[in-house]
């Protein structure tokens, strides 16, 4: 059996940035799997894309694959303006739909190490109605810092949505927004985190429409969210990755 021929290496990069590709090739192609776990995404949809720690590069799915087909190997790796880099493992395929939008992210967002995108049905139900998550329960104030905002509507293909993301998040304590008519795109520090930060807006999004569907809407106090909030983030846990 003859062994597997190595990664064409990527121009211009040392074996360290080697190293931390193929350690999120793996990532980004294993944290699919719990977009499905958790009922987030339908056939192909959705995304999830990683930042490559000491370069200026990412790692996203391709486009039209299905779940189960996802591989470390068919993992595409992209430049910051969202251009597949030749000659690497996975750049014969078309990369997802939303590459422009997630390069637009991580060139104006040097904080984000991961992007997703899901339409999970509940964040979905409030993308459509234009509709903000107002923080009604403990949870939101811990993990978002107050409601979860809704973004400009945006064509997919270009930056549109990109564009939209930085403008709606920049200075917002919110790792989600829900594009109009669209659905919810999550940023993290590490593409693990961006998951559960999309696994949680599903779930506060269920848990706020049935609240409301039974009667009125109970605020928490400004002042309680920020406790809370303050609380989660800096004493709970240590990151965003160990944090419940």
């Amino acid at each position: 059996m003859t062994s597997p021929s190595p990664a064409t290496p990527t121009p211009h990069s040392s074996p360290e940035v080697e190293a931390s590709i193929a350690a999120i090739r793996q990532q980004v192609a294993t944290l699919h799997g719990e977009l499905v776990r958790y009922g987030l995404v339908v056939w192909t949809g959705g995304n999830v894309s990683g930042r490559v720690p000491g370069a200026d590069l990412f790692v996203i799915k391709p486009s039209g694959v299905s779940y189960d087909e996802l591989a470390p190997e068919n993992m595409i790796l992209c430049d910051l303006d969202g251009n597949v880099v030749p000659g690497t493992p996975g750049s014969d395929r078309s990369p997802s739909s939303d590459t422009a939008a997630h390069a637009y992210v991580y060139r104006n967002m040097p904080e984000v190490g991961g992007v997703v995108h899901t339409h999970s049905t509940f964040a979905v139900a409030w993308a459509a109605r234009a509709e903000e998550i107002p923080c009604v329960i403990t949870a939101m104030a811990d993990e978002f810092g107050g409601p979860i905002p809704v973004g400009p509507f945006a064509i997919i293909g270009d930056d549109s949505i990109g564009r939209g993301i930085v403008e709606t998040l920049s200075g917002h304590r919110s790792r989600a927004v829900l594009m109009q008519n669209h659905g919810p795109f999550t940023i993290g520090a590490s593409a693990k985190d961006a998951v559960k930060a999309a696994v949680m807006v599903e779930d506060v999004a269920r848990t706020v429409h049935y609240a409301r569907e039974a009667g009125p809407l109970v605020p928490i106090p400004q002042d309680a969210i920020d406790s809370l909030y303050d609380r989660y983030q800096n004493v709970y846990g240590q990151s965003g990755d160990e944090r419940r």
